[in-house]
C-alpha cells in the first residue's frame, strides 16, 4: 500500500467529520433563538418619513400605513395598529389586506385595552369587545398570514395592588398570539415607583391562563400630562435608575421575550414621553443594544 493509499482512511474520516461539524452549524443557526424586538409606538416618523425611535435601538415600529411599513429601514419590523374589535367584518379585512405578503411585517396590534365587560350601569362600555370577536380576527389572521403575530394590551380589571385579568383574553378564549402587561408603578400618590407592581401583574396574568412566554413587558417612559390612574394620581416620568430598576424586575421575571414595549415614543395627552428624554434614550439605547434572545 503506497502512502497515499495510506492517508486516503484518514481523509475520508476527517471529511466526514467536516461534513459533521457543517451539519451541526447549520442546525444550530436553524435552531438559535430570534433576538428579542424593542418597540415603542407613537409618533415613530418624522415628516419626511424617516424612522426615528431607531436611534434608541427601537427595531419594531408602529406603523399606520403600507408606504410606512416598506420604508423600514433593514433590521426593523411593522407592528400594525387595527384597533376595531369588531371580528374579522369587511371593515376589519380591507385595514389588514395591504400588510400581507410583506417580508417587513411582524403582525398586528388589534386593541389596546380592550373591556370585556359590556355593562356599566344600564350602559353598554365603550370600550366593550367580546373576546369572541378578538378571536375571529386573530383567526383570520393567522389563516391569511401564519408567520405574523396577533397582539393585546391588557386591561387590569381591578387595582395596582390587586390585579386581576380574569375572565378577559388568553389564549384558549382569544387566540391572540401575545399579550402585553402594563404596569406602570411611578406614581404622584406613591412619591416615586412601586417596582413590586410588576411581579404582581406578571402572576395576576399567569392566573388568567397567559403563559409567560406570550407576554409583553410594558415599560413606564411617560409622566404627567392629563393621564389619570386608577387612584385619581397622575403618572410620574421615572429617572434613568428607576427606569433600570424596572428593566432588572422584569428581566428576572421574563428574561427574553418575543417583543418588549416602552410606552411611549411620543406624547399622546400631553404627557412628557420617550422623545424627550435624553437620559431615557440613553437607558434604552444601552438595553436594546444588548444580545438578548427569545426562545420561540
Amino acid at each position: 500500500m503506497s502512502k497515499l493509499d495510506l492517508r486516503r482512511p484518514r481523509l475520508a474520516v476527517a471529511a466526514g467529520l467536516l461534513l459533521a461539524l457543517a451539519g451541526a452549524i447549520a442546525f444550530s443557526f436553524a435552531q438559535r433563538p430570534s433576538p428579542t424586538l424593542h418597540y415603542a409606538p407613537n409618533g415613530n416618523f418624522s415628516k419626511d418619513g424617516h424612522y426615528l425611535p431607531g436611534q434608541a435601538g427601537f427595531n419594531l415600529a408602529d406603523v399606520n400605513s403600507p408606504a410606512q411599513l416598506e420604508s423600514l429601514p433593514d433590521g426593523v419590523k411593522g407592528l400594525v395598529w387595527i384597533g376595531q374589535c369588531g371580528g374579522a367584518d369587511a371593515k376589519f379585512v380591507d385595514a389588514v389586506k395591504p400588510y400581507l405578503g410583506s417580508k417587513k411585517l411582524f403582525g398586528f396590534f388589534l386593541m389596546d385595552d380592550p373591556d370585556p365587560r359590556p355593562i356599566s350601569g344600564a350602559a353598554l362600555r365603550a370600550a366593550y369587545c367580546p373576546a369572541s370577536n378578538m378571536k375571529a380576527e386573530s383567526d383570520w389572521i393567522h389563516d391569511h398570514a401564519p408567520r405574523a403575530k396577533t397582539f393585546v394590551v391588557l386591561m387590569n380589571l381591578t387595582s395596582r395592588l390587586v390585579p386581576t385579568f380574569g375572565e378577559t383574553y388568553a389564549p384558549a378564549n382569544s387566540h391572540i398570539d401575545l399579550f402585553g402587561i402594563d404596569p406602570y408603578p411611578c406614581r404622584t400618590e406613591l412619591g416615586g415607583c412601586d417596582v413590586a407592581m410588576i411581579e404582581r401583574y406578571v402572576k395576576a396574568a399567569e392566573a388568567a391562563g397567559i403563559p409567560r412566554a406570550r407576554m409583553v413587558p410594558i415599560y413606564q417612559a411617560f409622566g404627567g400630562g392629563d393621564w389619570k390612574n386608577e387612584s385619581g394620581g397622575q403618572y410620574t416620568m421615572p429617572t434613568a435608575i428607576q427606569l433600570r430598576e424596572m428593566l432588572t424586575s422584569w428581566h428576572q421575571l421574563i428574561a427574553a421575550p418575543q417583543f418588549d414595549f416602552a410606552y411611549s415614543w411620543g406624547s399622546q395627552r400631553s404627557d412628557m414621553a420617550l422623545e424627550d428624554s435624553r437620559d431615557l434614550k440613553e437607558a434604552f439605547l444601552s438595553r436594546n443594544t444588548t444580545p438578548l434572545v427569545n426562545s420561540q
